[in-house]
C-alpha cells in the first residue's frame, strides 16, 4: 500500500513497515539522532519493527523535501483512514521522526486516503501542531546520572523518605524472609511470564483495561526481551525472595534511556512496599546498563510525584481534515473530562475505555504502597 501526495515542495507516501528502503531506515535513525526529544526509545525504529513482526502490521508516512531527502518519517497501525500511534494504545511517547524544530505540517502526513491521525502521548513539536492539540498532561522522568547516590541529590525530601523507606523494607524483607536476589537486566521468560500474570491479576482488581488481554501484546513484550541490540532493547528488572517472584518490571531502553513501563508486585508481600525496593534497586544498578535517565510515563500517580526529578508534556491531537470529524472529537473528549472530574469515576472506568479505545494511564497507586 503506497501513494503519494504533493503539499508545496513536499512529497508525501506511506509504505508497509518491511517496505522501507535502506535508505529510508538510516534516514529514521539519523533524524532521531539530530533530535534529543526523541531519545525515547519508542522513536527507534527497533520499536516500530518489534511491533510489526508480531503481527500487528506498522504503516510508515516517509515526507520528502524538495531536494527528495527524508526529511520526516511517521509510524503507525493503520485502521482505514485513520492511522494510530505505532504501538498504541501502550506507547507513551509518539510523534513524527524528524530533525529539531522541523516537524512537518501535520496535514502533510494524510497521504493515500489517510484522513485522522490520532495522539494521545504527542512529545512537543513546532506550533504546525497547536491547532491539532486537544488536552495536555505531564510525563514525569528521573535523572539518575551519578546512580543511586547522585539521584538522591536531585530528588525532592519526599522522594529521598521513600528511597530511605524502601531501605529498611529491603531489611525488613530479609529478616523475614531470607535473603533477597535482584537482577537488573535479566533473560527470563518464565519471570516475563509471571509478570504479566501478575499485571492481568492487577488490571482486574482496579477495573483497568486488561492490555495483554491480546495475544500479540504478550508476543511483543517476550519479543522485546530478546531484544538485545546495543542500540535498543527490552530490560527486565526482577526481586526474589528464594524462588518466588516478588516484585518485577519490564521496559525498553535505548542508549541511556529506560522508559518505566510494566511494574508490578506480588500482593502477598504488600507491606514489605516491594514496588519501592525495586525501583532502589534499578536506581542503584542503573550506571551498571548505562542508564542515566527513566522516563515514567505519562500520569499523576503518587509514586510518580515522589520520584520524579522533572517532567515533560505529552499531549492528546487529533489530526484531520475534516471539519465534522474534527466537531465530533472534540465533543468525545469533554465527556471523557467530565467522566474523569466524576467522583463515579473509578466506577465509570470501564466504560470510559470502551469509549475511548486506550489503555489506563499510568499504574494504580496501589501497587507502590
Amino acid at each position: 500500500m503506497n501513494g503519494r501526495k504533493l503539499l508545496g515542495s513536499t512529497t508525501s507516501r506511506i509504505v508497509g513497515m518491511d517496505e522501507l528502503s535502506d535508505e529510508e531506515i538510516d534516514a529514521w535513525h539519523a533524524l532521531r539522532a539530530r533530535n534529543q526529544a526523541l531519545d525515547s526509545p519508542y522513536f527507534h525504529p527497533g520499536f516500530a519493527a518489534a511491533v510489526h513482526a508480531t503481527g500487528r502490521p506498522v504503516s510508515v508516512v516517509v515526507v520528502r523535501d524538495a531536494a527528495g531527502a527524508v526529511s520526516a518519517l511517521l509510524p503507525g497501525h493503520r485502521e482505514g483512514a485513520v492511522l494510530h500511534p505505532v504501538g498504541w494504545p501502550a506507547a507513551d511517547f509518539q510523534g513524527p521522526i524528524c530533525g529539531p524544530g522541523e516537524a512537518p505540517s501535520p496535514l502533510e502526513l494524510l497521504v493515500d486516503g489517510l484522513r485522522v491521525l490520532t495522539f494521545d502521548h504527542l512529545v512537543p513539536q513546532k506550533a504546525g501542531f497547536e491547532p491539532w492539540i486537544v488536552s495536555r498532561r505531564s510525563s514525569p522522568w528521573m535523572d539518575i546520572t551519578g546512580g543511586l547516590d547522585g539521584y538522591l541529590d536531585r530528588v525532592s525530601r519526599s522522594g529521598r523518605d521513600k528511597m530511605k523507606e524502601a531501605r529498611r523494607c529491603r531489611v525488613r524483607a530479609e529478616r523475614t524472609h531470607g535473603p533477597l536476589r535482584f537482577g537488573v537486566d535479566v533473560v527470563d521468560d518464565d519471570a516475563l511470564a509471571r509478570l504479566i500474570e501478575l499485571k492481568r491479576a492487577q488490571y482486574v482488581k482496579t477495573g483497568s483495561r486488561d492490555y495483554f488481554a491480546k495475544s500479540a501484546h504478550v508476543q511483543l513484550m517476550h519479543r522485546l526481551l530478546h531484544t538485545r541490540g546495543p542500540g535498543f532493547g527490552g530490560v527486565l528488572s526482577t526481586v526474589h525472595i528464594g524462588d518466588r517472584l516478588v516484585a518485577a518490571h519490564f521496559g525498553i531502553r535505548s542508549g541511556h534511556v529506560l522508559h518505566w513501563w510494566f511494574p508490578v508486585y506480588d500482593p502477598a508481600f504488600a507491606q514489605l512496599s516491594p514496588g519501592w525496593i525495586l525501583l532502589r534497586e534499578v536506581i542503584d544498578a542503573a550506571a551498571e546498563i548505562g542508564i542515566t535517565r527513566m522516563d515514567l510515563g505519562r500520569g499523576d500517580d503518587d509514586y510518580k510525584r515522589r520520584a520524579k526529578t522533572g517532567e515533560t508534556v505529552v499531549s492528546q491531537a487529533f489530526v484531520s481534515n475534516s471539519v465534522t470529524r474534527r466537531v465530533m472529537r472534540s465533543g468525545r473528549q469533554a465527556m471523557t473530562d467530565a467522566v474523569k472530574r466524576s467522583p463515579l469515576a473509578p466506577s465509570l472506568r470501564r466504560a470510559l475505555h470502551h469509549v475511548r479505545g486506550v489503555k489506563s494511564s499510568g499504574f494504580p497507586r496501589s501497587v507502590w504502597t
